[in-house]
């Protein structure tokens, strides 16, 4: 990789999601919030899967790497764009680098993530009998480390091809962190070999486990209207309604951000699309699986009620 000694600017300047100081302190205090509850929603739900005996099975494991990850991908962008409401948001290029790094490969491993846990939810209903023997200890682990190692080699990529561009006079990124679509619009030199490679490999781990996850629901759809009566068939979906719904807001927001146009109006959007993938799902997917699954309600209560002894 060739050094970064060829541009002759040292930091990006992060513009935020508004000029508006008054809009700024408001701002602040929403991200503020939902980052705590971020923060504190997922911490629960790895403490539940962990300490509590009835959620020793592959589905909660899943769901606390989720969680982990969704800790871990929140942290790389917000806690810098809360700075920026009170300062000027000041990156250097090697902290930017590795923040779109970070922020793609987490979410790359998401996506993967994901398509373990549809595939987990299509063992559990349509193999039921065989599901201790195929879902065993050793091969979640071996889905949780794919899911990891596969998103953070695929990041590298777009990463690497960023740091070889020259940055000669523009270094105001107009978002509220370093994405790659509004880093490499500054480049002194034509960006659209990046531009392909980012809608390349996004596009192909987007696409490429939403199908995958979307063909462990069309089995289980097919499964259940065959195999199961009308209790059954609630008792079965209603098993698979909170990862249906975590994985619609995930691939809702990377689709919107990723594949869509490129333009300066597209990368407004893609703010709003940014706060949702990095601030407010996370927050969200701790609520919609505790309102969404008995097993998580009940081990939350035990866990309220041990806490006032």
């Amino acid at each position: 990789m060739e050094p970064l000694n060829r541009t002759s600017v040292s930091d990006f300047i992060l513009a935020g999601l508004t000029d508006l100081p008054w809009l700024q302190k408001v701002l602040f205090v929403f991200v503020l919030l939902f980052y705590q509850l971020d923060i504190v929603g997922n911490v629960i739900i790895i403490i539940l899967a962990t300490k509590d005996p009835s959620l020793h099975s592959p589905m909660y494991f899943f769901l606390a790497n989720l969680s982990f990850l969704d800790i871990c991908f929140s942290s790389v962008t917000v806690p810098k764009m809360m700075v920026g409401f009170w300062i000027q948001n000041v990156i250097s290029i090697e902290a930017c680098i590795l923040q779109i790094y970070l922020f793609h490969g987490l979410g790359f491993s998401e996506g993967v993530l994901l398509s373990a846990m549809g595939y987990d939810r299509y063992v559990a209903i349509c193999h039921p009998l065989r599901y201790k023997i195929i879902m065993r200890k050793s091969v979640c682990n071996y889905l949780v480390v794919t899911s990891w190692a596969a998103g953070l080699a695929t990041s590298l990529v777009n990463a690497v091809m960023t740091s070889q561009l020259p940055f000669c006079n523009a270094n105001r990124v107009h978002h509220f962190y370093c994405d790659v679509k509004p880093v490499i619009k500054l480049a002194c030199k034509d960006v659209s070999v990046n531009q392909r490679t980012l809608i390349f490999f996004s596009g192909f781990i987007c696409t490429g486990t939403f199908i995958l996850t979307v063909l462990s629901y069309f089995y289980i759809i097919s499964y259940v209207l065959t195999h199961h009566s009308g209790k059954g068939r609630s008792k079965a979906f209603s098993t698979c309604s909170a990862h249906f719904t975590v994985v619609m807001l995930f691939y809702g927001t990377a689709m919107c951000t990723y594949l869509g146009p490129d333009s300066e109006t597209s990368i407004e959007s893609d703010k709003i699309a940014a706060i949702l993938a990095a601030l407010i799902t996370p927050s969200l997917n701790p609520i919609i699986y505790t309102l969404r699954n008995k097993e998580v309600r009940k081990s939350l209560k035990i866990l309220f009620n041990s806490s006032k002894y």
